[in-house]
C-alpha cells in the first residue's frame, strides 16, 4: 500500500511552522525504493594476472578498495577513475596520463572476449575506466559519494579495452 508523502512546498511549510513553534525536528526514516541497486560483486579470492607487471597493477588497485572517490584524485587516500588506473600502473612502472580519453590510446586494443587481469577497460564511451580483474569483474572508482570497489562489468556499457602490461 502506498504511503502518503506530502509535496515539497507542503513539507517546507510544515517545517517552518514547527521550527517557529520551537518544536525539535528529527530526520524522517528513508522511504523504501521499489528497485534495489545491483549488489557489488565479490572480488575473486585470488587474482592471477598473466605476468608480473599486470599482477602488480591488479594488486595495487585491489589494495585501494574502500577508499573514497574524489574528482581529480590520484591517491593514495582518494581516487577518481583515471587516477586509480594511473596509480596502479605507476606502481608497475608504467606512466599513464590522468585522463580517461588519453589512457584509451595507450597500449594495444583488446577484444572484450580476450580480456586478461590488468587490462584497462572503458565504459560509457570513454567516460569511465577501470582495471579488469577476471571473471567479468572490474575494480574502479565509480563516482562522487562512492568508493573504490569491484563491479560486474554487465552493470556498465562496455566500450573498449587496452593492454599495457
Amino acid at each position: 500500500m502506498p504511503s502518503f508523502r506530502p509535496s515539497r512546498p507542503v513539507r517546507r511549510a510544515a517545517v517552518a511552522v514547527a521550527v517557529g513553534a520551537g518544536i525539535v525536528l528529527t530526520p524522517l526514516p528513508a522511504f523504501a525504493s521499489t528497485t534495489a541497486p545491483p549488489p557489488a560483486a565479490a572480488p575473486p579470492a585470488a587474482i592471477a594476472a598473466p605476468n608480473n607487471t599486470a599482477q602488480i597493477v591488479v594488486n595495487t588497485a585491489m589494495a585501494q578498495l574502500g577508499k573514497p572517490y574524489s574528482w581529480a584524485g590520484a591517491g593514495p587516500s582518494s581516487f577518481d577513475c583515471s587516477g586509480l588506473t594511473l596509480y596502479a600502473f605507476r606502481a608497475a612502472g608504467i606512466s599513464l596520463p590522468h585522463f580517461t580519453g588519453a589512457q584509451a590510446t595507450m597500449g594495444t586494443p583488446v577484444a572484450q572476449n580476450a580480456l586478461q587481469p590488468g587490462d584497462l577497460v572503458f565504459f560509457y564511451g570513454l567516460g569511465h575506466v577501470g582495471i579488469y580483474i577476471g571473471n567479468n569483474q572490474v575494480v574502479h572508482a565509480p563516482t562522487a559519494g562512492d568508493v573504490v570497489k569491484v563491479t560486474n562489468m554487465t552493470y556498465m556499457p562496455f566500450s573498449s579495452a587496452r593492454r599495457l602490461a
